[in-house]
């Protein structure tokens, strides 16, 4: 096949990567040995070398062996940015085990699925979420907590051991274990479930390390080894965070600054001290950034590059950003089967407002016919998103039939409805059938159905995405209630609070007295959408 977006790579840049047969540690390993006393991590004052970095990383590593972890055994992470995060993560995949990453916003059965899914034995997680996690603890795999405190006191808890304390055990340097990067898994990244189940993609130690070299090379005009500072809010339990945020940071032996969440005055604050280089993020960081009336007061032009992933970024808040900040937003694509990166605006040739870009160096991708996927589309035509390269997922965790389903003859099949034009750049049409994104988080509306189908006076409902200025889109349910009962917005909105993770709250709730339906009886959720759009 052609690759025509191949013609706008610039001759130093290369289109095909050698992908070295190394590790995700490694790269932590090959960072600490070239700049060992540069800093690696900053966290509100707090920073830590690369040489810093690695003791911890390395002492981690040592305790969880002699607590028993072999290899391949899964160790969840459900923290917010800090630098235990980091050192776990880091820790983990040193002694051979497999990171599960887990959204510290989830509660209850959707914790309790992903612990059991994937038989993690252990977790590390932040102390405010031990209520969370105690809950549903019996339910559960798990038989080691290891608890980080952030600013708080450590306190007393019998079933928790405090991070610091943990790796004060270490004795010895961690037993290397051998690690086949093309076959070993180093992260099990959850993604959303179109059934409602939650699907861990198997990401190996060489789709992670693939994407984090693709990433460097694609940006390699503005990144310089050793110099950069990468701004992260951007939580790196999401797969973007993971690639864009940490490891990218990790391999060109740069400086991160962690922020636990996005919180507009401190991000500014943190920009005017600390001048980062790099600020990847969604558009929902870059709205309330450009909104504040004093943004160009903060330093922000210290930002080179601002990569924007997770959600569509609108043409005019783009203008908008770089004209107030001098920035350049690169907006990209990516999901979390392919580690994530697939595609992005390059700073080396034209960026098209509206398109997610050209393909990642080593990246193949085409858009084939919405009815089997067999026959590519002209340019110009509307087809379902295919991508090939190194860093497309092994499969789903023990999920094979779903496997099957999405890759077919080594191509990943997105599920997202797309055109490419003549000269390569994509442009995504629709998302997968009826996902939504609020805030850069994958949103399934079954999920929200589910729980809401648990409330007593509803009788049917019905959960889409509706444009939203801030969070790009944001969820609402429509419901019919049964005959003889009474409801309220808040009061369901109360409801479902209780029962998920906040970013799948619906944020509006309309009553009906029905729904369209087929005429076998489906929802036509398809046309409450159009009616509310």
């Amino acid at each position: 096949m052609e690759k025509v977006w191949e013609k706008h790579y610039p001759a130093h840049i290369k289109k095909d990567l050698e992908i070295p047969s190394m590790t995700v540690y490694d790269m932590l390993a090959q960072s600490i040995g070239q700049f060992g006393d540069k800093k690696a991590i900053h966290f509100y004052g707090h920073e830590f070398t690369y040489v810093e970095l690695g003791k911890q990383v390395g002492a981690f590593a040592s305790v969880l062996q002699d607590n028993g972890l072999k290899k391949g055994d899964r160790v969840a992470i459900m923290l917010p940015n800090c630098p235990q995060y980091v050192a776990s993560y880091y820790g983990i995949l040193q002694a051979g085990g497999t990171v599960t990453q887990v959204n510290p916003m989830l509660v209850g059965g959707e914790l309790e699925h992903i612990l059991n899914d994937s038989g993690a034995e252990t977790i590390v997680i932040y102390k405010a979420l031990l209520p969370v996690l105690n809950q549903i603890l019996d339910n559960t795999s798990v038989k080691q907590v290891i608890q980080v405190s952030l600013g708080e006191q450590p306190g007393e808890d019998n079933l928790a051991i405090e991070f610091t304390d943990y790796v004060k055990q270490a004795t010895k340097p961690p037993t290397p274990v051998e690690i086949n990067p093309k076959e070993d898994i180093a992260v099990l990244q959850y993604t959303g479930g179109t059934t409602g189940r939650s699907k861990g993609a198997m990401l190996t130690h060489r789709n992670i390390v693939a994407n984090t070299l693709q990433a460097y090379e694609f940006f390699s005009d503005e990144i310089e080894f050793g110099q950069e500072k990468y701004l992260t809010v951007i939580p790196l339990f999401h797969v973007f965070g993971m690639t864009a945020g940490m490891n990218l940071s990790i391999y060109t032996g740069s400086m991160n600054i962690l922020l636990p969440k996005f919180d507009l005055e401190e991000v500014l604050q943190t920009i005017k001290r600390l001048q980062p280089t790099s600020f990847p993020g969604v558009p929902t960081m870059y709205v309330a950034i450009n909104a504040h009336p004093k943004a160009e007061e903060y330093g922000i032009d210290s930002i080179r590059i601002c990569n924007s992933g997770s959600a569509p970024m609108p043409g005019e808040l783009m203008r908008s950003f770089e004209e107030k900040t001098g920035a350049t937003i690169l907006e990209g694509y990516g999901l979390s089967e392919a580690s994530p990166i697939t595609h992005c605006n390059p700073a080396f040739a034209e960026r098209k407002p509206g398109s997610i870009g050209i393909g990642f160096p080593s990246t193949e991708y085409k858009v084939v016919d919405l009815a089997d996927g067999s026959k590519e589309v002209p340019p110009g035509e509307i087809g379902e998103l295919i991508i090939r390269g190194p860093q497309v997922m092994k499969g789903y965790w023990n999920m094979p039939d779903e496997t099957m389903n999405t890759l077919r003859d080594g191509w990943l099949f997105t599920g997202d409805i797309a055109r490419m034009d003549e000269e390569g750049y994509v442009y995504i049409v629709d998302r997968k059938k009826d996902l939504i994104i609020a805030s850069g988080y994958n949103v399934y509306p079954s999920d929200v159905e589910e729980v809401l189908y648990t409330h007593p006076s509803v009788l049917e409902a019905v959960v889409v995405g509706v444009p939203d200025e801030y969070r790009g889109e944001t969820v609402k349910a429509v419901l019919v209630l049964k005959d003889g009962t009474t409801a309220t917005e808040e009061e369901i909105i109360t409801y479902c609070r209780e029962k998920m993770a906040a970013y799948k709250v619906p944020r509006q709730v309309e009553f009906r007295t029905e729904l369209p339906k087929t005429n076998v009886g489906k929802i036509l959720r398809r046309k409450v959408r159009e009616e509310l759009v």
